[in-house]
């Protein structure tokens, strides 16, 4: 039997950086036993493309300087045969590339180029067969102003908001802020590209709101300042699959010291023992009744379907505590420790999550290629023939 190569890609140049290594090794931990050989392509703060079997040992990244100097750089490559290769580049005169089939790549990206639809339009370049959302689907869900214009053309409930551009800010800022103000304080600052409550702010009064607004614009060029929820529940649901078939997630109530989860209470509240997402305190099934849990998970299947996902995906709710009003916050296309802790609650173990993930991809590539992909015209013959107007010697 042919050996199967599995890419895990993670890391890259965004605040979320140790977060995506965190669940890239809870990935490979969880497939180690798997009949998948893994490769690692790990994306460094500046961009530079790295392999090595020591970047999926957590141990590695206490130094991260000598992880990255232990590192051999690569780059994807199309073979004569048409399947891709990763192929590793390392240093010295007698030293010899070495090359990786890319049978399926594992996206453990957080946010930035990773999640946004960047990294997956590299992979369909390259035809690569790779898991989570599309490009489209990745770009919808990255980007929480679309996500939630989306939902209320389908229905969804999401809390007001006004949008603010960096631009139209220096421009317009006492206009921007007195629509601020018509929502009543206390109001959430959010950058409109990030996840994992970075550069969220919770304001009171004018200054707060103006300080967070600049703050913000350092991590985004794009915000959202929403009507706060209150008193606040917060709710999460995972769905996994395709448009074909689906399921979801038992609910969480993921639990912090303030009202919305900060970063530090979702990855820094643990034990440092490298769990990630899982060292979070919640409470899993969240103590919530049946008519709000099933309305949570219907509305999570109608958002991930309607913005064509794929995959693993994390679907986060604001509920008012008292009224039961239920709002869509976000969606995390891929989300932290691919919310495994989730779907052990639904009795889905980490590694059939993974390899049903990777099965997904591996559907959606298929799809892709048994499609006509090319027109067997040599049109640029007919027109050489022909001549070309516009062009020197052309009719």
């Amino acid at each position: 039997m042919q050996q199967k190569n599995l890419v895990i890609a993670f890391g890259g140049n965004s605040p979320e950086h140790e977060v995506s290594v965190l669940t890239a090794i809870q990935a490979a931990s969880a497939l180690k036993e798997s009949s998948w050989t893994l490769v690692p392509l790990y994306v460094t703060k500046n961009g530079r493309w790295l392999t090595g079997n020591h970047l999926l040992d957590l141990e590695s990244y206490k130094e991260i300087r000598v992880a990255e100097d232990q590192g051999v750089p690569c780059h994807f490559v199309i073979g004569d045969n048409g399947v891709s290769q990763l192929v590793a580049d390392p240093s010295g005169w007698l030293a010899r590339p070495q090359q990786f089939r890319i049978d399926a790549l594992l996206c453990a990206f957080h946010g930035a180029e990773g999640e946004n639809g960047a990294f997956q339009g590299l992979c369909e370049t390259y035809n690569i067969p790779y898991t989570g959302s599309d490009v489209t689907s990745s770009a919808l869900g990255m980007d929480k102003r679309l996500a939630k214009e989306l939902c209320r053309q389908i229905g969804v409930p999401v809390v007001d908001d006004v949008w603010i551009r960096e631009d139209v800010w220096i421009e317009a800022q006492d206009r921007l802020t007195a629509n601020c103000e018509k929502l009543g304080y206390p109001l959430y600052v959010k950058p409109v590209t990030l996840g994992s409550s970075i550069g969220v702010h919770r304001v009171s009064d004018r200054r707060e709101l103006t300080d967070a607004i600049e703050e913000s614009f350092r991590f985004d060029t794009g915000l959202l300042v929403e009507k706060a929820v209150h008193p606040l529940t917060e709710i999460n649901c995972s769905v996994l699959g395709d448009r074909d078939h689906l399921k979801v997630s038992v609910c969480e109530q993921p639990l912090g010291r303030e009202e919305l989860l900060s970063f530090e209470d979702k990855y820094m509240q643990g034990d440092n023992s490298g769990k990630g997402m899982a060292s979070a305190s919640r409470k899993i099934p969240a103590p919530i009744s049946e008519n709000m849990r099933q309305q949570i998970q219907e509305y999570s299947r109608t958002v991930f379907n309607q913005l064509g996902c794929s995959g693993v995906a994390r679907l986060d709710f604001l509920c008012h505590a008292e009224s039961g009003d239920i709002f869509f916050n976000e969606i995390n296309t891929i989300p932290g420790s691919f919310s495994f802790y989730l779907w052990e609650a639904t009795e889905v173990p980490f590694d059939q999550l993974l390899e049903e993930l990777i099965a997904a991809g591996l559907k959606r590539h298929h799809k892709k290629n048994s499609r006509v992909r090319s027109h067997e015209v040599n049109l640029l013959s007919q027109k050489a023939a022909k001549g070309l107007k516009g062009l020197k010697g052309g009719k």
